[in-house]
């Protein structure tokens, strides 16, 4: 398929289903950034959730529809849907009645990405947001205008009339995005610059992730990989690949790390490249973060950026919403955390990061849906059961549900049953409402009080509730 031009782009309209996404909301942005008409519909949005990001998308120009088929009326119109959209939706009833061309969402991102001079692609089962965000925040500090697609809101880049910043619209010729192995997309990209932050269970088994990452290392001329993480170490040996991480054996063209400290208000390591020394600063706290500035410098190392520069831009990055995002400590002592930790190796990692400090944790899960439940169940159970202490406590309601097909006839009292098998404190309630009401209960000063899960934007208004009741 020949590269898009803008032109093409432009050309027609776009209609987006479910335009609230996390994965659609910045594709949306960045198509609407280059001059195209695009409208949407979300479900999200017909349900009441969230009505200050639809707001916001209508205050940009986006005609926003109800979930009913309305808003597509031309065949001219180009239907972008992602994967998760069953064929009975009424959009994907109205597109193929008129025929409209359809796209996946990966589909047309791929197209744009593939299109641009230098293309950073961010692969791996956990931290490719945050590495996504720190690779734009480099390239932009630097002076080389990138175009930024994230499914997180970036906090370095939200302003007065940005609230939701997870896209940035820009003209260098750079393309840094996350990309999609949970669908089998990331197949669809060719960049230039390839970064493998790790390899764990999410949505596909591990054979299946290592020749997905595999095809998506050797496609591209550098492959910046983590050397720290086991199942990533067979990409080593790639020929194109240039490694991160804290072990001790790095060449010296690698990026080698040590000396790390956990501080209250973030983190420093000490950096060793081509034998030169730098000291890091973070203001996002946890060993995760460190490993994924490290990928971050690497990546814009590769792409001509000194690593002088790409350190000093660290130094003013301030992370992504809901990734271990502080919501605030009561007056009564209770530190509220925000935080997207929905598999194991994401939980382990937030985890890890709080009991760093001293504390108790209640950890609240929100599973983001039946089918992963299903897939990593027990191993996220065996995470939340070894990552907390004896006085901490997992408290699980009900896995999100939007509508559809799922089989939901095994959910979270699962969970609840094999965290408690292997010695951990855990609860199911249900209702999330009751959840809170639970957590209210329990809190007492010096207690942090984490709010974790993914495909539910509510769930920030949830943690921000429990912090003002606490």
């Amino acid at each position: 398929m020949n590269a898009p031009t803008r032109t093409d782009l432009t050309a027609h309209p776009w209609f987006f289903c479910g335009i609230g996404g996390s994965g659609m909301l910045p594709l949306a942005l960045i198509l609407k950034g280059l001059g195209a008409e695009v409208s949407g519909s979300d479900r999200s949005r017909d349900q009441g959730r969230t009505p200050e990001k639809f707001a916001w998308l209508e205050s940009l120009g986006f005609a926003l529809f109800p979930q009913d088929g309305s808003g597509v009326t031309s065949a001219d119109q180009v239907l972008v849907a992602s994967a998760a959209v069953e064929d009975t939706v009424p959009e994907m009833v109205r597109a193929r009645d008129l025929g409209c061309p359809r796209m996946s969402r990966a589909e047309l991102l791929s197209r744009l990405f593939n299109a641009s001079k230098t293309g950073i692609a961010v692969g791996g089962t956990s931290g490719k947001s945050t590495v996504t965000g720190m690779i734009g925040w480099i390239f932009t500090q630097a002076g080389r205008d990138p175009t930024i697609m994230n499914g997180a809101v970036m906090k370095n880049f939200v302003a007065p009339d940005a609230p939701f910043a997870s896209a940035r619209v820009g003209n260098g010729g750079v393309f840094v995005s996350e990309v999609d192995e949970s669908d089998g997309s990331i197949a669809l990209y060719t960049p230039t610059i390839a970064v493998l932050n790790n390899v764990s269970l999410d949505h596909k088994s591990l054979e299946e992730l290592h020749a997905l990452f595999a095809d998506f290392l050797t496609k591209a001329q550098v492959a910046v990989v983590n050397a720290d993480d086991a199942e990533s170490t067979p990409f080593m040996a790639l020929d194109q690949a240039i490694c991160f991480g804290f072990r001790s054996d790095l060449g010296e063209e690698d990026f080698h790390a040590s000396e790390f400290e956990d501080l209250p208000a973030g983190s420093r390591f000490k950096l060793e490249h081509a034998g030169q020394s730098y000291t890091v600063c973070l203001r996002v706290p946890g060993q995760h973060n460190a490993s994924n500035a490290l990928a971050a410098i690497a990546a814009a190392n590769a792409a001509g950026i000194p690593v002088a520069d790409a350190v000093a831009a660290m130094e003013t990055f301030t992370g992504l919403a809901r990734r271990f995002d502080v919501v605030g400590t009561s007056a009564a002592g209770v530190t509220v955390i925000d935080d997207f930790g929905h598999n194991p190796e994401k939980v382990a990692a937030t985890l890890a990061t709080l009991k760093a400090h001293p504390g108790r944790v209640i950890a609240f899960f929100q599973p983001h849906g039946y089918g992963p439940l299903r897939q990593m169940g027990a191993e996220l159970a065996e995470v939340l059961a070894t990552r907390l202490g004896s006085e901490d406590i997992a408290i699980l309601c009900d896995p999100v549900y939007f509508g559809g097909t799922v089989d939901r006839s095994v959910g979270s009292e699962r969970i609840v049953g094999l965290i408690e098998a292997h010695g951990g404190q855990a609860e199911h309630i249900a209702s999330r409402a009751d959840c809170a009401d639970r957590i209210v209960t329990l809190a007492r000063p010096g207690d942090r009080v984490v709010v974790m899960g993914a495909r539910d934007d509510t769930l920030s208004l949830f943690a921000r509730d429990i912090l003002a009741r606490v």
